[in-house]
């Protein structure tokens, strides 16, 4: 089926217009990857800019990957004006469909893709065997950028992992567990190192806890983190409360963050409401500092340019 004619988008809602520029921008991707012919490239690209257009004169918005038009984000964790199915942000999930989560929906809004066959067979040839049940499955679903980090890895280039959990009670159940069981796997077949964040210092902002009870939690769910097996010799574990103090590194990589993030930005994507605290509002930057590997001179030895992969659920 040919797309639509440009004269078209005229009637399209700004979150459609999001989508058809989400779409376009990966059919470009594919076809650079596939190395197309220039002139179909060209194209592509042609009417990816015009989409950009069409959504900047219905919005006043430039289009930002996963940043959707600020206008149907209600800013009390509340649904969308236009698709009141679902919503899903690190702290709440919410649909009113009886099947679930429509996940094709999140990914083309969160500007991240599909995990499909090809990539499962890259990383098997890259691996030399069969890929975790959970890709095979469908459980890990999307993902960004996964090509850079096996590009990476097939020309000999290190990389890291990192994920985290945020401790707010005292033991952790299996569904906690996945992303855990995920990475071990992850770390084994590609052999890597892992740092593991504890955010206690976000449960102590979103909860009703002190700071010593969020410690408390950070070191019990440690425990059943560290019975999952991972490589003493290559696993970090930090408690945020314990290391952000520590570490110069660290906390240079969350001003430059905050710098460079505006509060219209994460606002819209996490559902901040004037009435929040302000730490909240900058804590997306300590979230974000571990993926610099700068943020750990004592492991990388002051390297600042490895890549980094996170495993995560779509909602973080």
């Amino acid at each position: 089926m040919a797309d639509s004619p440009n004269c078209d988008l005229e009637s399209l809602s700004p979150l459609q217009l999001f989508e058809r520029v989400t779409e376009q921008g990966e059919k470009v991707r594919a076809l650079k990857a596939e190395k197309a012919p220039k002139d179909e490239i060209d194209a592509a690209v042609r009417k990816l800019l015009s989409f950009k257009l069409s959504y900047k004169t219905a919005t006043g918005q430039d289009y930002q990957a996963g940043l959707p038009p600020r206008d149907l984000v209600l800013m009390n964790n509340g649904t969308t004006k236009e698709e009141d199915e679902d919503f899903v942000d690190p702290w709440t999930v919410q649909t009113s469909n009886a099947k679930g989560v429509d996940y094709d929906k999140l990914i083309v809004r969160f500007g991240s893709s599909k995990i499909d066959t090809d990539l499962i067979n890259r990383i098997e040839k890259a691996i030399g065997q069969k890929p975790h049940r959970f890709l095979r499955r469908g459980i890990f679903f999307s993902h960004r950028d996964m090509d850079q980090i096996l590009d990476a890895y097939e020309n000999k280039k290190s990389f890291y992992l990192y994920t985290g959990r945020g401790p707010s009670s005292q033991a952790m159940h299996v569904g906690h567990l996945i992303p855990f069981i995920f990475t071990k796997w992850l770390q084994e077949v590609f052999d890597v190192p892992l740092v593991i964040q504890l955010t206690d210092d976000e449960k102590y902002l979103w909860k009703d806890l002190t700071t010593e009870k969020a410690y408390e939690y950070a070191r019990e769910n440690a425990k059943d983190i560290i019975a999952c097996g991972f490589d003493v010799n290559k696993t970090f574990i930090f408690s945020d409360l314990d290391y952000l103090g520590t570490s110069t590194g660290f906390y240079k990589n969350i001003v430059k963050v905050q710098k460079h993030v505006t509060f219209n930005q994460v606002k819209g994507i996490f559902g901040f409401t004037d009435s929040d605290c302000i730490g909240k509002i900058s804590f997306p930057a300590i979230q974000a500092a571990p993926s610099f590997s700068s943020s750990f001179p004592q492991i990388f030895n002051g390297k600042e340019n490895i890549q980094c992969l996170i495993p995560c659920a779509i909602d973080q």
